[in-house]
């Protein structure tokens, strides 16, 4: 049996983006429960339990290395009647902002 350069290529290429998957989930993860901790520690309410991805990007971090940048959005209430909209931004697995709209308080 014998096994080509190009399947050995396809293989690779199918495990990376496999690994780059789960990584991605892995870091939404851990955005999901920062900005859960964080709208509880604000006495806001999280909507949906969800967040989303709005984008992604390669940036150099403070080490002078090259990480992955993403980008998710989320929704939340403080009164319970309108919906607001927060961003949290991670580079590599590093937190580097959490921003939420403008807000009633009660």
């Amino acid at each position: 049996m014998f096994v080509e350069l190009r399947d050995l290529f396809w293989l690779a290429l199918i495990l990376f983006i496999l690994l780059q998957w789960w990584q991605g989930l892995k870091m939404k993860e851990l955005a999901l429960r920062h900005v859960k901790r964080y709208c509880a520690s604000m006495d806001l309410q999280l909507l949906d339990e969800s967040i989303a991805l709005r984008g992604f990007w390669f940036k150099r971090g403070d080490d002078g290395r090259l990480h992955l940048w993403r980008s998710y959005l989320f929704e939340f209430t403080s009164t319970g009647d309108e919906r607001y909209q927060g961003r949290i931004i991670l580079l590599g697995h590093r937190v580097t902002s959490l921003q939420v709209d403008p807000h009633r308080f009660e």
